[in-house]
């Protein structure tokens, strides 16, 4: 095939498929007009309900649905938790730790599903910054998995869909009984370096700091999953990006996985809106504006690693928003997903047994991938 006709998406197929803004809103599939919609202060969220949610009382409102001044300080007064600084003196112990121990129990049995293993490790992370870490991690993992997946939701007759729409609800209450709520009550007691901490010194009620979680929960638990995933998908089936990836210096593995989550960002759309409540509403496709030949150079569903090099760009495009709300935690998913993939690539006998199904979460509007089997040579 010809490189200007190549196309080395994986997920294209089920986002053309499945992914559909907003009823009402103007779809934005140039890159330039995104990028300037995204740093335009006069437009605020209008994703994830943002328009319905009361923000009268901006200390017990999620960070995710402020803006102004009232979200530049909630995000300024959380900061701290995603400097380079961070990441090297607190993360790193925990993704190294963490990543050994899956490492060694897939050398144990010669099998794994990296979505498991890429949900623990994602799980271990997001828990330490937010301060989930009083309770079982691998317990509260299979609760988050539970209440948030959606893969195939969308195949589902009404009676399923109750049966799991029900089985959401309760791991969400189980989510709070058993991990948020017993977190809550060891961190007023002794608080510690953490978000939960933070927002407690912060007057903030229960009820919001649960969904404070469940946001960490979506935003750094299950992007970070996905994103781990199809890189590797990737990798596996392209054995001279993975000798480079394997090979090449922090900044080479950084900018492969970037152009990666480039031709593959996790949310399909992002959405913005004047203030005004009954405004038009903007749709973000992240998809086309991240492959907008205009601004990412020729060849655009070609995997290119040396892309942002050639002209001169940022390697993440809009993978990870821009503007106020620029996704705080993106250094970390990066440095994990990196750090977790070295380890898994150099695996004696590592191969990937099994694509990953690939499903459809309305909810997030983004695609699952799933049972993605891996097999290497059992440790003697």
């Amino acid at each position: 095939m010809e490189t200007n006709l190549r196309d080395d998406r994986k997920t294209a197929s089920v986002v053309h498929q499945r992914a559909k803004p907003r009823a009402n809103s103007r779809s934005v599939t140039s890159y330039t007009k995104a990028r300037e919609i995204l740093r335009n202060k006069e437009l605020v969220q209008a994703g994830g309900g943002a328009e319905f949610f009361d923000t009268s009382d901006p200390a017990s409102t999620p960070v995710f649905f402020l803006d102004g001044p009232d979200h530049k300080k909630k995000r300024a007064d959380i900061a701290k938790f995603f400097t380079p600084k961070a990441i090297k003196t607190r993360y790193t112990a925990i993704i190294n730790e963490v990543t050994k121990e899956q490492i060694d129990q897939l050398r144990q049995s010669g099998e794994g599903r990296i979505d498991l293993m890429s949900f623990d490790l994602a799980v271990a992370v997001a828990a330490d910054i937010v301060g989930l870490t009083v309770t079982d991690r691998q317990k509260m993992a299979k609760r988050l998995s539970t209440s948030l997946a959606a893969a195939i939701y969308h195949k589902f007759d009404f009676a399923s869909r109750f049966i799991v729409n029900t089985r959401k609800f309760f791991n969400q209450i189980d989510f709070y009984w058993n991990d948020v709520r017993p977190t809550i009550r060891a961190r007023r007691a002794e608080p510690q370096d953490d978000i939960i901490s933070h927002l407690i010194a912060a007057g903030l009620s229960d009820r919001a700091i649960m969904m404070e979680c469940m946001t960490y929960a979506a935003a750094g638990m299950v992007t970070t999953r996905e994103f781990i995933v199809v890189a590797a998908w990737h990798m596996f089936e392209n054995e001279t990006l993975r000798q480079r990836f394997v090979s090449g210096d922090e900044k080479e593995q950084e900018a492969i996985l970037l152009e990666i989550l480039r031709l593959e960002p996790i949310a399909a759309f992002l959405y913005r809106r004047q203030e005004d409540k009954a405004s038009e509403v903007l749709a973000i496709c992240s998809h086309q504006v991240n492959t907008d030949p205009d601004a990412v150079g020729e060849c655009p569903f070609a995997l290119d690693p040396d892309r942002a090099t050639k002209i001169k760009g940022r390697g993440e495009f809009l993978s990870f928003g821009d503007g106020a709300h620029h996704c705080p935690g993106w250094q970390i998913a990066l440095h994990e997903t990196r750090m977790f993939l070295s380890a898994l690539m150099i695996v004696p006998g590592i191969a990937l047994h099994r694509v990953p199904d690939i499903g459809w979460s309305e909810m997030l509007q983004s695609y699952e991938l799933r049972n993605a089997v891996v097999t290497c040579q059992r440790k003697s």
